[in-house]
């Protein structure tokens, strides 16, 4: 039997996305000693002590030619919290990836929600595969936001009752919506998340354009102005050869 919660505590309504980087082991002297392996052996090593400024022109070529492997030793470990449907989708990116997120069987989820705020686009005109996404008028956005934090507080409420009544959590959690607030790590190296960057953002230098869902577009920008400032040359690199991972 769980435990009896509390209280009954008032939903809350939020709509940005926190990413923190909370360890590791990331420069651009990797890439370099990396790469150099193939030509100089054990001599490489020495790389870990040169400036990496003076070498930025290999991190350009292995980035043009998509030489790859080189931009795969380092590690960066992000905690995230965002939507639960923004971790569904960012869960499709698995190679070279690892999670952990917080479960909804071993602790009482909270009642944070994703309402979005006036600067989200709300109205999608077009086709399938040929469509944009609008600004919405004030009105719409009261629809939005009445709708939402409605439902949020009718189906925590809810849970709230099962919890109470001696519902397993994991059972009670089904009522719960992918609005909800969950939070994770994320590993990743800098391809793989040169690769997510390349399809979860949009940006003008990209050669290949992305449509992505603003929301985990929001976790990309933010993971990547860790990532510009651990690795400012392999950054600089991706775009300027059209945010193509290697």
């Amino acid at each position: 039997m769980t435990d009896t919660p509390a209280e009954t505590v008032n939903p809350s309504f939020r709509g940005d996305v926190t990413v923190d980087l909370v360890k590791h082991s990331a420069a651009d002297s990797d890439v370099l000693w990396a790469a150099r392996v193939s030509t100089a052996g054990e001599q490489s090593l020495a790389e870990l002590s040169k400036d990496p400024e003076r070498s930025k022109g290999l991190i350009n070529y292995l980035m043009r030619d998509r030489h790859g492997s080189p931009f795969e030793h380092n590690s960066m470990t992000f905690f995230i919290s965002a939507p639960i449907f923004v971790f569904r989708e960012f869960m499709r990116h698995r190679v070279g990836w690892s999670y952990n997120e917080e479960s909804g069987r071993y602790r009482e989820l909270q009642p944070v929600f994703y309402v979005p705020g006036q600067d989200r686009k709300l109205v999608q005109e077009g086709r399938p595969g040929k469509y944009v996404f609008v600004d919405g008028s004030p009105a719409q956005h009261k629809v939005v936001s009445d709708a939402m934090e409605d439902s949020y507080r009718r189906s925590y409420e809810t849970y709230q009752e099962m919890l109470a009544a001696g519902i397993a959590r994991e059972v009670a959690r089904a009522v719960l919506p992918v609005g909800l607030f969950s939070s994770m790590y994320a590993t990743c190296n800098a391809r793989s998340l040169m690769h997510f960057l390349g399809l979860r953002t949009q940006h003008e230098l990209a050669t290949v354009p992305s449509f992505p869902q603003r929301e985990i577009e929001m976790v990309g920008e933010r993971m990547e102005e860790h990532w510009a400032g651990l690795m400012p040359l392999t950054h600089a690199a991706f775009n300027k050869n059209g945010r193509v991972a290697p």
